[in-house]
């Protein structure tokens, strides 16, 4: 079986490169920034599905099923919410701004060093974020591919990294607004077939397999409790807060819906992006209880990340887990193309101040552009060896956590801009966004009997959100005339 995923491998990359020389043609500077600001909303909008999801939600997600149940789908109400606010608060303005870099608008609005500060946050942000994704589904294909075949790690983990570049060298964010949309197809082919085949070997329709799984209490949606860490208020509002700042806040995902012609198609690619997203992530909830159903039949002992990757490689037929693989590694582009080329953008434009350039050529830019790339995909090699020596718990939950520490800055920063009016003491706001976060860490450890059996969850984000928002005020000068 291999062998097989070897050449399925090659086949795949070879369509991508195809993809990338017909996307890239005559590409600039432009091009790789924003697509011309001529890509179709509705491949931006069905390729943003697969971005969004990227290899957590293939592997972790399914595998939360029998500790959380379906407490997930909570987050992604919440998600759903936090859309609409992407959709009718963030975009016309960075459409009436006309903006490549998002961050830019902290330039305009607050200062150069508040500008830096955002900028430089995201770059922690997507890093962190992105290399975790990357680390789980290369680990995967690791462990149930790799290491068949006699290859080490590190040469997976380079080779990955390697195909990536190739394909996202030169045409930037238009090439991955199409190859986003193939991987997304392959990605959501994956998970129907699988559901489909699971709950024909067990023999059950939907409705028989979700009266099983709520017999076994996965199908619980709602949590009540107040002191719990997925009290649904929490998950709800938390997940909101996590779609303004991981969606509307961070230059990956803007930068594709910015890269659309103007604000009306944007703004569908939005609403019909957050509908898809729903009902996807409901499907690998209603997977991860299939699972679980199949694999206290065959392998009651199986759990978290490795329940889908097991079965499927091991149990089910080679077809099936050759599909799985086809999934797999769709999952995996998205987790690592965009965001390089996002990372490389905002560096480009916020910390480099390429845009503002006068004496540069477009030529000794592009070169310039060219080595950023370079360097971020040798900064993600080696985030993925560092969580490889980690080894660490379920990711879904360590991506949430950072999301709450790094992302928070973001969102009081933007906060501030839109809601007040009032200028910051622009050289205080890089120690604000620093102190932020090590507050809301240090709330996090706060043992829960001292809180009266209260534990934090996602409203940590919202809490740092606060805590910068509050710092900026504290220290701003008068309304602006």
């Amino acid at each position: 079986m291999e062998g097989a995923i070897l050449f399925l491998l090659l086949i795949y990359f070879a369509v991508l490169l195809g993809v990338s020389y017909y996307t890239s043609r005559k590409a600039d500077n432009q091009t790789f920034f924003a697509a011309n600001k001529s890509a179709p909303w509705y491949l931006v909008a069905f390729g943003m599905v697969g971005t969004s999801l990227s290899g957590v939600t293939f592997i972790s997600v399914p595998g939360t099923v029998n500790t959380a149940g379906f407490t997930y789908f909570q987050v992604v109400l919440g998600y759903f919410l936090g859309y609409f606010a992407v959709a009718f608060i963030l975009l016309p303005l960075y459409y009436r701004l006309q903006l490549t870099s998002i961050y830019t608008y902290l330039q305009g609005r607050l200062g150069m060093q508040s500008y830096k500060t955002g900028a430089f946050f995201f770059i922690i942000s997507r890093t962190l974020g992105a290399t975790l994704r990357l680390f789980l589904v290369i680990n995967v294909l690791q462990l149930y591919v790799m290491e068949a075949l006699h290859v080490p790690f590190w040469a997976t983990s380079l080779l990955i990294l390697i195909m990536i570049l190739l394909y996202t060298y030169k045409g930037g964010v238009k090439t991955i607004v199409w190859t986003d949309t193939l991987q997304t197809f392959f990605m959501l082919l994956a998970l129907v077939v699988c559901v489909v085949f699971i709950l024909g070997d067990l023999n059950l329709g939907v409705g028989e397999a979700l009266a099983q799984m709520t017999d076994l209490g996965y199908t619980n949606i709602f949590n009540g409790d107040p002191n719990d860490k997925r009290f649904f208020l929490k998950q709800i509002i938390g997940g909101a807060f996590i779609t303004i700042t991981m969606t509307g806040l961070d230059q990956e995902m803007m930068q594709k819906n910015i890269s659309v012609k103007n604000l009306g198609d944007s703004q569908k690619n939005m609403m019909s992006f957050s509908v898809v997203m729903v009902i996807v992530n409901f499907l690998f909830l209603l997977l991860g209880g299939l699972l679980y159903l199949y694999a206290q039949a065959h392998v009651p002992d199986l759990k978290g990340d490795e329940l889908f990757p097991r079965i499927a490689l091991d149990y089910l037929p080679t077809g099936i887990g050759l599909i799985f693989i086809i999934g797999l590694i769709s999952a995996l582009f998205p987790s690592a193309d965009g965001a390089i080329t996002a990372l490389t953008s905002s560096f480009c434009i916020d910390i480099l101040g390429m845009q503002r350039d006068q004496k540069s050529t477009e030529e000794q830019k592009m070169r310039l552009r060219k080595n950023v790339h370079l360097a971020f995909a040798g900064v993600f090699l080696l985030f993925v060896f560092y969580f490889k020596w980690l080894d660490d718990k379920s990711i879904i939950n360590v991506l949430l956590d950072i999301a709450g520490y790094t992302y928070g800055p973001l969102l009081g920063l933007f906060a501030f801009g839109i809601l007040t009016k009032r200028s910051v003491v622009d050289k205080l706001t890089p120690v604000i966004c620093v102190i932020a976060p090590l507050i809301t860490i240090g709330l996090s450890y706060i043992p829960a009997e001292k809180m009266g059996g209260y534990k934090f969850g996602l409203e940590l984000l919202i809490i740092n959100g606060a805590l910068t928002f509050l710092g900026l005020y504290i220290f701003s000068k008068k309304k602006l005339d």
